[in-house]
């Protein structure tokens, strides 16, 4: 019997999410270093090189472990700093905000809903290690917001002086990047942090994802989103950054690019200039018939195949939009018809935008399997337009993006500066 392929599902991830101490493989529970009192030994910097190891796709030897473990102890240390802050301000992470940041993780990789935590474990990943990175990061970000309190969000002469800049800006090039930010604390820790971008640029080349390294081991606030910055002008961009996108062609990782406190790694995305973009929005309908029980690759149930039987009869009777409407209320309308308007370029992964931007209008799509159902699409219009200026909430997200990543830098600062930090001779 022939088995069903879920949809969107994305084979052999090659990089995981991961990093806490506490997971180590290695003996060794000497000290390496301690940060205002808080112990990190050596057997937890092995534990996080392992880890590295295995998610990059790099044999765990002695030599390639040691190599890694400066800059671990590197990243241990902010980790370190990070939760004594959260500790220290009461912040509380909830498990909810925890579960929308794994989930932005699995869209990035064309995963289904627990893809990325289900490749953990069959690793033998605890996911108690995946949760408590995120809680980090989710928790840092809210003390970033604390700290910067009313001045977090702009005024209406903030947007409007910024919209105004917009406006001169018009017809300039943009660049969509990600990032994988290295730091160096200490200017002895320069070619260790060059070794460590080198291995983590080799890895991405031999198709590690990079939403996933950069969200491991990328000390930049960008992290919670893969690394992704989104569009940035040219003169946000550090010069040596910016003369590196200029010249790369889309899709390019670059090579390690010195800059103030750091090594960054550039994913160029895409290019465009900014305001003559063009913008596909579709009108779909959609109907959607749940599994009685989740699908989870290999060979269906029969319960499973008698959905797919159903959604290839109901195929053939949908001729118009309407009649997808009415065929999905027939199912109950467990997901709705009409999602609203679709932007072509949002929609994840990156087979069903095409099926998507292919599929002809007033045509319904063959049925398309995941997790949790079988669903049927169809277009029933397309519009292009070229996009103006952002709207006025769009301008206020960005300027708090922009407060943000400058308070992290300058209070990572601070706690460097402020902290007692003891190292092994050895680290």
């Amino acid at each position: 019997m022939k088995s069903l392929r879920p949809y969107g599902f994305l084979l052999g991830l090659g990089a995981m999410v991961v990093a806490s101490p506490g997971i180590a493989r290695a003996q060794d529970a000497r000290i390496a270093v301690v940060v205002n009192g808080t112990v990190i030994t050596n057997q937890d910097v092995d534990a996080r090189a392992r880890l590295f190891a295995l998610s990059a796709g790099l044999p765990p030897t002695s030599q390639t472990l040691e190599h890694l473990k400066p800059q671990i102890t590197s990243e241990l240390i902010d980790q370190a700093l990070q939760l004594q802050a959260i500790e220290q301000n009461k912040i509380v992470v909830s498990q909810a905000d925890i579960a929308a940041a794994l989930a932005r993780i699995d869209k990035a990789n064309g995963l289904p809903p627990d893809g990325l935590q289900k490749k953990l474990e069959a690793s033998g990943v605890p996911y108690s290690t995946l949760v408590g990175q995120f809680r980090t990061e989710l928790g840092w970000t809210d003390v970033l917001k604390k700290k910067l309190g009313p001045d977090l969000r702009p005024t209406k002469e903030d947007v409007l002086a910024e919209q105004r800049a917009m406006k001169r800006e018009l017809g300039e090039t943009q660049y969509h990047i990600a990032e994988i930010f290295i730091p160096i604390e200490r200017p002895s820790d320069e070619g260790n942090a060059k070794l460590f971008a080198q291995t983590v640029i080799k890895q991405l080349r031999n198709g590690a994802p990079f939403p996933v390294v950069a969200a491991q081991f990328s000390q930049s606030q960008s992290a919670l989103t893969g690394g992704d910055r989104g569009w940035v002008e040219p003169d946000l961009l550090d010069p040596a950054v910016r003369a590196i996108v200029q010249r790369m062609p889309a899709g390019a990782i670059s090579d390690p690019v010195r800059v103030a406190g750091g090594f960054e790694i550039v994913n160029l995305l895409g290019t465009r200039k900014f305001g003559e973009v063009k913008e596909t929005i579709l009108n779909i309908r959609q109907v959607f018939l749940p599994f009685p029980s989740p699908f989870q690759g290999g060979q269906p149930s029969p319960a499973q195949l008698a959905v797919l039987t159903h959604a290839n009869a109901l195929r053939g009777g949908l001729h118009d939009c309407d009649a997808v409407s009415a065929a999905n209320a027939a199912v109950g309308n467990v997901r709705k018809a009409d999602p609203g308007p679709v932007n072509l370029a949002t929609v994840q992964p990156a087979a069903f935008q095409s099926l998507l931007s292919s599929l002809p209008i007033g045509q319904i799509s063959q049925p398309l399997v995941s997790q949790h159902g079988v669903a049927m699409v169809m277009v029933c219009k397309r519009a292009t337009s070229t996009t103006g200026l952002p709207s006025i909430p769009a301008i206020a997200n960005i300027l708090v993006q922009r407060r943000v990543a400058l308070e992290s830098q300058q209070l990572m600062d601070a706690l460097h500066r402020n902290a007692v930090i003891e190292r092994d001779q050895a680290s």
